[in-house]
């Protein structure tokens, strides 16, 4: 994606969550706080930007955001439940409307026998919470870059109901 495309991506996000009088939390593994710098970027954004997490370890995962060790143990850091409880966990601890999450394998190699390029993203609005799996392809910051991106883009679709609705919206 062009940096200006890129620009314009964090305003429309930024000037949405203003029009609708939300907040937004981020909560970021493999992505390490990109998705926050990426949306803190745009003036203004201390309107509806709350803060971010950065678990980058799995551990950290269940500390700062309630993750379940069971979840953890048993779908891995890298999973959709994951990424959905992540994401409910930063808006319940921030207290923001929306929140985002990223989790996946960036590389250089297959991690807990996930690929390299499996990024599950988490959104939670209003408490609900749906996860999504995406295979991104590139160097290991491409597939950050796109998985930031891919965020932006999900948290949008959601909040103007363009993306589709999913089945799994409750935890």
């Amino acid at each position: 994606m062009a940096e200006r495309e890129e620009t314009e991506l964090q305003e429309q996000l930024v000037h949405l969550l203003e029009q609708k009088n939300m907040t937004i939390a981020t909560a970021e593994s493999c992505t390490g706080g990109m998705l926050a710098a990426k949306i803190t970027s745009v003036p203004g954004v201390s309107s509806v930007y709350a803060g971010g997490f950065v678990t980058y370890a799995t551990e950290e995962k269940h500390k700062m955001l309630g993750v379940p060790r069971k979840i953890l143990r048993e779908n891995g850091a890298v999973s959709k439940k994951t990424a959905k409880l992540m994401a409910a966990g930063a808006a319940r601890e921030t207290g923001t409307d929306v929140a985002v999450s990223i989790t996946g394998n960036a590389g250089p190699e297959a991690s807990e026998g996930k690929p390299v390029g499996l990024v599950y993203i988490g959104v939670c609005i209003d408490g609900k919470a749906v996860g999504r799996k995406y295979l991104l392809e590139g160097t290991r910051n491409e597939i950050r870059e796109h998985a930031c991106t891919e965020a932006m883009k999900l948290v949008i679709g959601k909040l103007t109901n363009s993306g589709e609705r999913s089945k799994d919206l409750k935890l």
